[in-house]
């Protein structure tokens, strides 16, 4: 990929905007009733998504042991890349009020008009004072018209985030963009063990989610059964119906696009057949979101973007300030922390050929490291990741990436030199 369909992030920094809605999971330890942490916690999960919207520009694969690391007032968290053959994010986030920990190894298909991506790995919510567990895997994100027209992404799938103590869950339907009615939408219910539905949840991922109870949801849906129709059926499409040889033909459009595709739309002046549109359109979507049912709770709502938002890769104010240093800062910070990667760094500052250069002699490096540590006999120079181990999830019993403890002690002795 031209390093000009990257964003100024790596995908550490990209995976920590989970916690712009920090205080959610502090609202949800906060709770005397487990329905109202239920919801607080899902809220939180839903809110994950939100900076995703109109984010079109790929944040750098972190290198293999790089870091990054955020204190704010609600959290502070920790970050590796534990794995580079499959590449595997690690996180470790906790304040007074919650832990929230995960991994997560992100796999990409190609799909013809689209890309399509696959989180996988368990993301898990603990809050001690209730002695509670919640754990959940994020749905599909999909970037449409790579090829031709504007490009637009949508999130789809079902949430399911599961409370192993009490066994309440809450299964959320993120609806797929194939009509007006459904684009950006999420709702679902709140169930008990006994799969009694106890909560109502609905809204969109980019901007809102309100609750409330299910007899004032079917009261609604009698009087406004046309704003919850089924979503359309998709078109079957040649393009869509298989990933097969799309990856060169992919790279080779992107190569030859005239507009950065963190802008609002894309052209080429190359044909590509019969069964392409002239030019590919977002879906329209209702101005405003018009279902506001009775005895609704907002839990969430999306904080305003800069206005100078689109400038900058649509970056949200939380991803903005996600690059900042000042010298305390670096004096502190592990010498793998994302901040300070130099092809990261040139890219933020506009220096689009510098960024290249250094992206290339980093991935160089980093094959030459592994090259020579995959030859050598000496089982202390086997790499291995400094802060998370793999091992049992408690909660779950599968296998996952385990924080060790030891980071904020910040001795940083033996790190290597990975920029």
């Amino acid at each position: 990929m031209p390093v000009g369909f990257n964003e100024p992030l790596s995908f550490l920094q990209r995976m920590t905007e989970y916690m712009e809605y920090a205080h959610l999971l502090r609202l949800a330890s906060e709770q005397d009733d487990p329905i109202s942490r239920m919801q607080y916690v899902a809220a939180f999960a839903v809110s994950a998504l939100g900076s995703n919207w109109q984010r079109l520009g790929k944040p750098f694969n972190p290198l293999l042991g790089e870091t990054f690391e955020l204190e704010r007032s609600e959290f502070r968290i920790i970050c590796e890349q534990v794995s580079h053959h499959p590449p595997v994010s690690a996180f470790h986030a906790d304040s007074e009020h919650f832990v929230f920990h995960g991994s997560i190894h992100p796999k990409i298909k190609f799909w013809g008009k689209s890309v399509e991506i696959t989180p996988k790995g368990v993301v898990t919510v603990e809050l001690p004072k209730w002695k509670e567990a919640y754990t959940w895997t994020n749905v599909n994100c999909c970037v449409h018209n790579i090829i031709i027209g504007k490009l637009w992404i949508e999130q789809s799938g079902t949430m399911e985030v599961v409370n192993h103590s009490t066994g309440h869950r809450a299964i959320l339907d993120f609806k797929s963009g194939s009509s007006s009615k459904d684009m950006h939408r999420v709702e679902g219910f709140i169930v008990d063990k006994d799969k009694k539905k106890i909560k109502f949840m609905y809204g969109k991922w980019t901007e809102l989610l309100r609750s409330t109870d299910p007899q004032s949801y079917e009261d609604y849906l009698k009087e406004n059964s046309h704003k919850f129709k089924s979503e359309k059926e998709k078109k079957d499409s040649k393009l869509d119906s298989s990933p097969a040889h799309t990856p060169k033909r992919v790279l080779a459009k992107l190569n030859s696009l005239k507009v950065s595709p963190f802008k609002a739309s894309v052209s080429t002046d190359n044909d590509d057949g019969p069964d392409d549109p002239p030019e590919g359109d977002i879906p329209p979507s209702e101005s405003t979101y018009s279902i506001d049912i009775p005895n609704s709770v907002t839990l969430w709502e999306a904080d305003q973007r800069p206005e100078n938002s689109t400038d900058y890769y649509n970056f949200t104010r939380f991803a903005m300030a996600l690059n900042e240093i000042d010298q305390e800062l670096k004096g502190k910070i592990c010498p793998t922390d994302s901040r300070l990667r130099p092809d990261i760094r040139k890219l933020e500052e506009g220096e689009v050929e510098g960024a290249a250069t250094e992206k290339t002699r980093l991935e160089e490096k980093q094959r030459e490291t592994r090259k020579r540590k995959s030859t050598t006999s000496k089982k202390e120079e086997k790499w291995k990741p400094r802060w998370f181990n793999l091992e049992p999830n408690p909660h779950t019993n599968q296998e996952d990436w385990i924080y060790q403890g030891g980071y904020w002690e910040r001795n940083f002795e033996g790190i290597e030199d990975i920029f």
